[in-house]
């Protein structure tokens, strides 16, 4: 039996949750603190509207996905766990380390599915990024850099370096396997005090050097992660088409009577299967449900990236 799942929140981003459950045939009901814009979603969708009071002890919800502003995202998913509900919450997950970890302990101590919404981590460019690392074929990875750049999604909560930047962490975190030894941040705010430019510079156990740009004051898109290893450089960007989506470049650098010489070749660009992330991210919570496996993209991931984002902050202007 398909477990019935229950969206907390139908704005943005919720609506996508919604869509892409119902297509997956596991919608069961909406929850939104406009019980109009609920209503208005159930009938669209042929579900349940149900009030956020009431969804946490209601016995036909077996899961919940939260798109809610991240200030409530951590009482709520306590409350969900606690009323044995298996929750996918939408990054940031808590706006203080301090919640995040309260949260996934108690999804922990009752043996609940914790998932974080890095919906990236899902995307197939990435997963085949992934595996041409893991494969040794870009030889040892020196350095990272993200940027993901655009214009719009002010928020009166988060800031350009809290919104933007949790899903190139969580990628940063998957390729690396450890946690930086070092963060710097800055950040400058011109529209108020939240700020709409952030660069986060880290260091690695091992050497390894990233850094990650965001912003939301830039004219044009931006979405491109670049990895540097000793064998070649990999370029996923979210912005080109699917056939050109991810790149390889396999330069050379060498040492030549003592001068620096470079070849520069054309870039291959790697077939890529294509595929809807926020899909693929659902279906894997739906698998998780199924065979109580925990998920690649867990509480503890979660909490890494507010650590990150927390120390990259103290800095911001």
């Amino acid at each position: 039996m398909k477990p019935r799942i229950a969206v907390l929140g139908c704005g943005y981003w919720g609506s996508n949750h919604i869509r892409t459950l119902k297509s997956l045939g596991v919608l069961h009901a909406v929850s939104d603190a406009n019980r109009a814009r609920a209503e208005g979603f159930a009938s669209e969708q042929e579900c349940l509207a149900i009030d956020p009071d009431e969804i946490f002890s209601r016995s036909d919800v077996d899961a919940i996905v939260m798109a809610l502003p991240p200030q409530f995202h951590a009482e709520c998913a306590i409350k969900a766990v606690e009323n044995g509900k298996d929750v996918l919450v939408e990054k940031p997950i808590a706006l203080t380390v301090d919640d995040a970890k309260r949260a996934v302990a108690a999804a922990e101590a009752n043996k609940r599915i914790f998932m974080v919404g890095h919906v990236l981590r899902f995307h197939p460019a990435f997963e085949k990024l992934k595996q041409l690392i893991d494969s040794g074929e870009l030889g040892e990875i020196k350095y990272i850099h993200s940027h993901r750049l655009g214009l719009g999604k002010f928020h009166t909560e988060n800031d350009a370096l809290w919104d933007l930047a949790p899903h190139d962490l969580s990628m940063i975190l998957a390729i690396t396997g450890t946690e930086p030894v070092e963060i710097r941040g800055e950040g400058a705010a011109l529209l108020d005090h939240l700020s709409d430019f952030a660069h986060l510079h880290m260091r690695f156990p091992n050497g390894l050097r990233s850094h990650l740009f965001t912003s939301r004051l830039n004219p044009y898109r931006e979405r491109r992660l670049t990895v540097v290893g000793t064998k070649a450089m990999a370029v996923f960007d979210d912005v080109e088409p699917w056939d050109r989506k991810l790149a390889v470049y396999r330069h050379a650098v060498w040492q030549d009577s003592g001068q620096w010489a470079f070849t520069q070749n054309e870039p291959s660009y790697l077939p890529v299967e294509e595929g809807m992330p926020l899909t693929r991210e659902l279906q894997h919570f739906l698998s998780c449900i199924e065979t109580r496996e925990p998920p690649r993209t867990s509480g503890e991931e979660g909490i890494s990236v507010l650590q990150i984002l927390t120390a990259g902050t103290v800095m911001h202007d």
